[in-house]
């Protein structure tokens, strides 16, 4: 594989590159994924198009940027010192752009500067693919641990450290003054969330946003351009793949099927908030009821007293869920059972299951009472012990009554017949009079249950212990193939490995596009966006697609575009403003969740709200005072032409005094 650039040297190219070289190589040592065919090209000679360096511009001036001034010029160089840009997580993605931007030199300039924020910490996880980090870092702080890393690889490059989630509750920090002072953004998330929410923040910036992610060897980057290219939110990504609930509960085939498991929190809301009630009840289908019997069961029926009865119901769960459900279920479909087809009900993805039976000598039934009991202390705030020895006398003398299947008992085969059996009209409302009254007569509750939040890197919490023991020996009743710990961790984490050859690439794609960006270019052919799959091999660019455009009259507009109305108006002098200056009639105004005016709206509170300022409007219905740090209200505006036809139109940016 060749590589050249006259006498130049782009860091960018040699990340990817490098990144694509490494899976060559994992490939050929492995035999796993597809070589790369004969050859691959690659330039980005479209770096250059708004450049055109001068012999001199592009001499050597003893700087450790030489090589990329050969390509470039010391003008661009000084341009890209002088960048301030915010890099949005400091995980594999956040550690390869860090790094890029300080070999390259932005934001190593007088005037530069680049803001890095990662609220999470180094976990042991993490270190195969961010390797900014090492095995001391663990549990410090991502993006302060980053930046020191970096710093020693460029001593000039201005990094500023951040611990904050970027949301809507660090508005305050990342502000009007923030973000106008900024050159562009980075994302190096790992959810969409995150994502659609900087994305939105770039749009009412008008700023430049490098997308990027990876998904195990699949790699993206989407460059989105003011004025040019559709945002990150004008499409969206499919949903994720879910397994059907009857597959999970009643018929697992992989060791994937036997892990599931939601927030244990209910009897904690009840605990602490006043309305849980009032809001379970108001829920659809099953599920008040569900709650209701979840929180009964935590306060009342399986609240321990010591660590014996953690063990107690250690056992009893053990039963439930490894002997006594897998009976039912043989109860409702025999082994031999046929379909109305004259098929074996059990067959193919459908395997019958065998109850089990417990025995304290058996590694794997232990490890789950000792964790799982150990674990419902943790929740009582009761001691734990954690002598196995201990755990398996207590559990070795514990009767477990027999189970005998119920007639009338039905089970769902599919997640439709799930869906229609829990139907808004099936839920015993008996029932639930029962529970709420039963929990009417507890006494003040003088304890706290806390529930706990899944933590897969700490091995001594138990966590991956219970999850391990709990899903092999749901494999045990299906014939499963068990699955190790290393496994087990991927699953229950929803990990999909990051692989640093991807991450580098991506990186690298997308500091190409910051130098087009950096050049101010307004040719939307010269961006690219990138999509690799390094298993197949596939590399695919293509150029953004630009912003949609809508009208209203003969005025064009984009997602880019906005009304700007700045100084207080009252309701009424802001509607006549629209009136007036761009001839339209507004018939309904909102602002987030709160519509503000309507056309329907009762006359009396529209003529209330048509004397106040705008501003008093806003925390008058939305019942918020507006924060200082906010200099400006988005409204959400509907209107009418002058022929009475709706029309499409930008969003209002209110300027505050």
């Amino acid at each position: 594989m060749l590589f050249g650039v006259s006498s130049g040297d782009l860091n960018p190219i040699n990340a990817s590159i490098g990144g694509i070289i490494a899976q060559e190589v994992m490939k050929a040592c492995t035999g796993k994924f597809t070589p790369i065919f004969q050859y691959f090209y690659f330039d980005a000679i479209e770096c250059l198009i708004n450049l055109t360096p001068t012999e001199e511009d592009c001499k050597p001036i003893g700087s450790r940027y030489d090589r990329q001034i050969a390509v470039f010029g010391k003008t661009f160089q000084e341009t890209l010192g002088n960048l301030r840009y915010f890099i949005v997580g400091s995980g594999a993605i956040g550690c390869e752009l860090l790094k890029n931007f300080a070999m390259s030199g932005i934001g190593a300039g007088p005037d530069g500067k680049v803001f890095l924020t990662d609220m999470d910490l180094i976990e042991k996880s993490n270190l195969n693919r961010q390797f900014l980090f090492r095995p001391h870092d663990v549990q410090k702080p991502k993006s302060g641990t980053a930046a020191v890393a970096v710093k020693r690889m460029n001593p000039n490059i201005n990094v500023v450290a951040h611990e904050n989630r970027v949301g809507i509750e660090t508005e305050n920090v990342y502000d009007d003054k923030f973000f106008n002072d900024l050159d562009g953004i980075a994302n190096a998330l790992d959810n969409v969330d995150a994502r659609s929410y900087v994305d939105r923040r770039c749009v009412y910036y008008r700023k430049p946003l490098l997308e990027s992610g990876t998904l195990g060897t699949m790699g993206n980057i989407q460059v989105i351009v003011p004025y040019l290219t559709e945002s990150y939110n004008s499409s969206q990504d499919p949903p994720e793949k879910s397994i059907p609930i009857c597959t999970l509960k009643n018929f697992p085939n992989a060791i994937e099927h036997t892990f599931s498991g939601h927030a244990a929190e209910n009897a904690s809301q009840y605990i602490s908030d006043a309305t849980f009630i009032d809001r379970v009840i108001k829920l659809p289908g099953l599920q008040p009821l569900e709650i209701l019997e979840s929180v009964k069961a935590a306060l009342i029926d399986d609240r321990p007293q010591n660590f014996e009865d953690c063990v107690k119901w250690a056992r009893f769960h053990w039963q439930e869920q490894y002997a006594n459900q897998i009976q039912q279920l043989l109860y409702n479909f025999p082994a031999d059972q046929m379909t109305s087809s004259g098929e074996p009900f059990w067959s193919g993805p459908k395997r019958c299951p065998t109850p089990l039976v417990f025995d304290p000598n058996d590694s794997l039934h232990l490890s789950y009472i000792y964790a799982g009991a150990n674990l419902k202390a943790e929740v009582y705030g009761i001691p734990q012990e954690r002598n196995k020895d201990v755990v398996k006398k207590i559990v070795s003398g514990i009767h477990v009554p027999p189970f005998k299947p119920r007639s009338g008992v039905k089970i769902a085969v599919t997640d439709a017949a799930l869906q229609e059996q829990n139907g808004s009209d099936n839920i015993d409302h008996d029932r639930v009079k029962e529970i709420l009254t039963e929990l009417g007569k507890l006494s003040k509750v003088n304890y706290r249950i806390t529930p706990l939040e899944f933590e897969k890197d700490d091995d001594t919490n138990l966590h991956m212990d219970f999850i391990v023991a709990a899903s092999n020996l749901r494999a045990t009743n299906y014939k499963i193939q068990p699955a190790d710990r290393h496994k087990s961790k991927l699953i229950a984490g929803k990990i999909i490995p990051a692989i640093a050859t991807t991450t580098s690439v991506v990186a690298g794609f997308a500091v190409l596009e910051l130098f087009k960006l950096a050049q101010n270019c307004k040719d939307l052919s010269a961006y690219k966006n990138v999509f690799t799959n390094l298993a197949l091999p596939l590399f695919a660019q293509s150029e953004p697609m630009p912003a949609p455009k809508n009208t209203y009259y003969d005025i064009e507009w984009t997602l880019w575009d906005r009304f700007e109305v700045t100084g207080e108006l009252t309701l009424a002098e802001f509607l006549e403003y629209f009136k007036r200056e761009h001839k339209l009639e507004i018939t309904m105004l909102s602002q987030g969740v709160c519509m503000l005016y309507s056309f329907f709206m009762q006359k009396a509170k529209c003529q209330e709200r048509m004397v106040l300022l705008m501003s008093e409007v806003v925390k008058k219905v939305s019942k918020k005072r507006i924060e200082p740090h906010v200099t400006a209200l988005i409204f959400e505006i509907c209107c009418n032409d002058e022929s009475g036809n709706d029309v499409e139109v930008p969003y209002v940016r209110y300027t505050l005094p």
